[in-house]
């Protein structure tokens, strides 16, 4: 690697290290109610602490409700609003594997947002789906903690008043600074349709041909017919692409709008990336 990148690995290193005691403090308060006004918040469902296997049952049962109501939109996106491009539903197979991934953060996802999925969908389904795994990751932890931290308790806290703060509190407010901080650096954050633009120069590339049907044309060997063709303008893709990338670099679930983490242009434009 060149001294630059170097540089920028111990910048981040460095950053990481001066954030980490205060943030860390944060969230530790958030989380625990020392001294917060968030104890009044709270304090009506406080009252019930749960045990690890209470605590434990409901957290399963969240998720999977959260997995198929992310299935579910997934599936009826052509019926719902926001859908400029008019995308129809997503395939039974891709929308569970989507489901299950987001809800487990497992950070595998097999489709392009921008042409896969309606706004709806992105916002209501994947960033939403986004904040509560990162919320349940944080819930578990805490959780793990106090079992370490207590010598000897029947419970863990309550797994509402958990993932509420990590969600209200933790996750929320760093999103919207993040965000406000990609749009200012170029990252897109709107609701239009994708726009069409002319190119400088024809650009000239390589597509299967394909019959009356729509279908590829194969060749004596069953291979695809490849045909040479040129076009004068580009896509440009749109959409809520700052704040879903936001909560996706915080909570390190799935690809991001365009899947592809931080290397597309929209996703971390180039003062940010040099940064």
């Amino acid at each position: 690697m060149t001294s630059f990148a170097y540089g920028r690995i111990a910048l981040y290193l460095a950053v990481l290290a001066v954030l980490a005691l205060p943030l860390g403090v944060y969230i530790h308060k958030v989380m625990e109610s020392v001294a917060s006004p968030l104890s009044l918040l709270f304090r009506p469902v406080e009252c019930a602490p749960m045990s690890w296997s209470a605590y434990t049952l409901r957290l399963i049962v969240f998720n999977a409700v959260g997995a198929l109501f992310l299935y579910a939109i997934q599936r009826w996106q052509g019926w719902l609003p926001l859908n400029p491009a008019h995308f129809g539903g997503v395939s039974p197979d891709s929308a569970f594997n989507t489901a299950v991934s987001f809800a487990s953060n497992t950070s595998w996802q097999s489709y392009a947002g921008e042409t896969t999925l309606s706004y709806s969908t992105q916002m209501l389904g994947i960033t939403v789906q986004s904040f509560l795994s990162a919320a349940t990751g944080i819930a578990v932890l805490m959780a793990l903690l106090r079992g370490f931290s207590r010598v000897e308790t029947p419970t863990l806290g309550n797994l509402w008043v958990d993932l509420t703060r990590a969600t209200l509190f933790v996750l929320l407010p760093l999103s919207c600074l993040l965000a406000v901080v990609l749009v200012a650096q170029g990252s897109i954050q709107n609701l239009r349709l994708n726009q069409v633009a002319g190119l400088v120069e024809p650009a000239s590339y390589s597509q299967p041909k394909l019959d009356a049907s729509g279908r590829p044309l194969l060749d004596a060997q069953g291979q695809p017919v490849i045909e040479t063709a040129t076009t004068r303008t580009q896509v440009l893709p749109m959409g809520p692409v700052a704040s879903q990338t936001a909560i996706a670099l915080l909570s390190g679930d799935g690809g991001g709008f365009f899947n592809a983490n931080s290397a597309h242009p929209y996703a971390n434009p180039t003062p940010l990336s040099n940064f």
